[in-house]
């Protein structure tokens, strides 16, 4: 029975130190890629840059 408790609370304690830590990092991962950037500055941008009409010359 002693280590089915001690299995648990190291899964607890895992839970509690390593998931606030692991998600970060993997949403940075994801977030860092240069075609998410790239996206994410086209939409900053795009409020700002001047309209021009479709049968513009």
């Amino acid at each position: 029975m002693k280590p089915l408790i001690l299995g648990a609370t190291l899964a607890v304690l895992w839970l509690l130190f390593g998931l606030p830590t692991a998600l970060p990092s993997g949403v940075l991962a994801f977030a860092c890629q240069p075609v998410i950037l790239a996206f994410a500055a086209g939409l900053a941008i795009r409020p700002h840059l001047p309209r021009v009409g479709r049968w513009a010359r």
